[in-house]
């Protein structure tokens, strides 16, 4: 049974709308975990345009499960992961002008960047995923980059136009998926899951997470945040 990572990155979204303090992220990642879920999800971008360095602080003296700190490999994210120590780092690619992450990163062009960080988090005792696209080449060079994680970008199932192309990619992914954990990586899953397409990917043998975010801080604004992660669960269990 897949685990659930909740991002809370929207909630610092709706703060920042308005630059005032409320409403707290780190508030909302104890109603999430009061709730069930199994992990607290949150992306410091270079432009911090919702989750702050101070926030990832807090996050880390609150959060109980575990702490997903989605990032860059830029130098001064680096070192904020290395003072804060989350359980995990996810690295992620990242454009200044995107609304969210757009794709997955290209672990074949930049494997030799990208395996120093995987390389210096383990020696601080922090697990690394890399969040790639479902392709077995790109599966094959996050192994060889020192992941022990990937985390497979489900975009496109998730945004398909039809039920031909929605099953195209869920088998996509369950193919990357199967693939990834013969080469004894660990697979998370999410982007873009939600309360209508979620069922497909959770049903996905050996999916370890799904971590979704956007989806369920929608519906926390109409049925509150508690209730949006116990029908989620309920979707994925």
């Amino acid at each position: 049974m897949a685990k659930l990572g909740v991002n809370i990155d929207h909630v610092a979204t709706i703060r920042e709308a308005r630059g005032i303090s409320y409403p707290d992220p780190v508030t909302a990642a104890a109603i999430c975990e009061e709730a069930g879920c199994d992990s607290i999800v949150c992306h410091l971008r270079e432009d911090r345009r919702h989750i702050k360095d101070d926030d990832v602080r807090r996050l880390r003296k609150i959060v109980t499960t575990r702490l997903n700190l989605e990032m860059s490999i830029a130098k001064d994210i680096v070192d904020i992961a290395c003072m804060v120590r989350p359980d995990q780092t996810t690295l992620v690619p990242e454009k200044r002008r995107e609304l969210t992450t757009e794709g997955g990163l290209d672990v074949v062009k930049y494997g030799k960047r990208i395996a120093p960080v995987i390389e210096l988090f383990t020696q601080k005792g922090i697990e690394t995923s890399l969040f790639i696209g479902p392709s077995k080449i790109q599966i094959a060079a996050s192994k060889r980059a020192g992941a022990k994680i990937v985390e497979l970008h489900t975009g496109e199932y998730a945004n398909a136009r039809n039920a031909a192309i929605m099953s195209k990619e869920l088998k996509r992914i369950e193919n990357a998926a199967e693939y990834a954990l013969s080469l004894g990586l660990e697979v998370n899953a999410g982007h873009g899951l939600n309360y209508a397409n979620v069922k497909g990917i959770a049903r996905i043998d050996g999916i370890n997470e799904l971590n979704i975010g956007h989806s369920i801080i929608s519906r926390a604004v109409l049925v509150g945040l508690r209730q949006a992660i116990e029908e989620m669960l309920e979707l994925i269990r």
